[in-house]
């Protein structure tokens, strides 16, 4: 990388200078390696530019910038600049958009048509199933899915995405190198092997309470639409649809029982407008592209839960209750796995009676 390159990524990284004052002072001086060696009253003298931001800079050195360059190529990533052919054009234009961008994975990733799949950390079953429905349809019709890499639904949604064989970018409130939380290992390892780490913060740059708020208008501004999957009414990821809105992105909510505390933000979204997800269709069509075909009831696909049910619906009409009674299981989580399979169309309800088979699918052991 040359010395502007380290001198641009240098000025970047000084706390304070934001797209607008980086781009004054480039305006003013020319180039980042004149910024970094001009004296401070002078850089104190171009307008919008505090005396404070002005000493700051003064006392930054182009180490900064080799440093941190240097700790993401031995990662496996590499700094990106807006300049850069692979810089995401959708975070170009966004309000306060990154002056400098971490990345390790595949790159190719940034530039294809993705969906933001957010929502609580803590959720209920019907959540995590309703997550691994829409984020594995949506990676099988060509979406990439973006999430913010958290654990919960986020990991849940990149989880899918990968095993239905597409692409997911996680947006990191950390920089590359730091795992968090802890817990999340097995998914930061995946992510970078088989997809995209995307982050603003420099290589080694622990978590902080402001910085995921800020990661969030990354996760919607890399994606067309973006779908909140179970959220609580003061969930975080309701502050990824502000930001969504305020980028002029598209916001999808799939609704939950009124009675539920974990689907009332994701209902109070529908009542003021969001578009309610219902299908994964719902949102492929905000894409102007058809679903992948569904899966059938005798695919191997299949984990031995969801083939467990089925064959418990090889009796014919059953209620959640007959089935958790046939497998043994409590009946909150024969009635997930029933609503998972009729996300799926491979199952229908019919209302008041029990759930069944869908016409044309064929038995497990078929």
């Amino acid at each position: 990388m040359s010395v502007v390159d380290v001198a641009y990524v240098t000025l970047a990284l000084v706390p304070g200078i934001g797209r607008v004052r980086l781009a004054r002072l480039l305006a003013h001086f020319g180039t980042a390696e004149t910024v970094l060696a001009a004296p401070l009253d002078a850089l104190a003298d171009v307008p919008g530019i505090s005396r404070a931001a002005a000493t700051a800079i003064a006392g930054t050195s182009l180490e900064a910038g080799a440093r941190a360059i240097a700790r993401a190529e031995e990662l496996g990533g590499r700094a990106l600049v807006p300049d850069d052919p692979a810089f995401p054009p959708e975070l170009r234009t966004i309000p306060e958009a990154p002056t400098l961008l971490f990345v390790q994975g595949d790159l190719s990733l940034l530039g294809t048509a993705a969906v933001a799949i957010v929502g609580s950390r803590t959720h209920s079953r019907y959540g995590a199933e309703v997550a691994r429905h829409f984020a594995g349809g949506a990676a099988r019709a060509g979406l990439v899915v973006v999430s913010g890499m958290a654990r919960g639904l986020d990991a849940v949604a990149h989880h899918a995405a990968l095993d239905a064989g597409g692409g997911t970018v996680g947006v990191l409130g950390n920089g590359l190198g730091v795992i968090y939380p802890a817990a999340n290992r097995a998914l930061y390892e995946r992510v970078c092997e088989h997809g995209c780490l995307v982050t603003e913060f420099p290589p080694g740059e622990r978590p902080s309470a402001g910085s995921f708020p800020r990661r969030n208008r990354l996760i919607s501004g890399l994606a067309q639409a973006t779908l909140v999957v179970e959220a609580r009414e003061k969930s975080g990821a309701l502050i990824t649809v502000d930001c969504a809105l305020a980028q002029g992105r598209d916001v999808l909510a799939v609704p939950g029982p009124i009675t539920s505390p974990t689907s009332m933000g994701c209902n109070r979204l529908i009542q003021q407008g969001a578009k309610p997800a219902l299908t994964v269709e719902d949102v492929l069509e905000e894409y102007g592209i058809s679903a992948a075909p569904a899966k059938r009831s005798g695919d191997e696909s299949l984990d031995a839960r969801d083939r467990g049910v089925l064959e418990a619906l090889d009796r014919g009409l059953q209620s959640p209750d007959e089935v958790a009674a046939a497998l043994g299981w409590p009946v909150a989580e024969a009635l997930a796995a029933l609503t998972g399979l009729e996300l799926q169309g491979i199952v229908t309800c019919e209302t008041g009676r029990g759930f069944r088979r869908a016409v044309g699918t064929v038995g497990v052991g078929a």
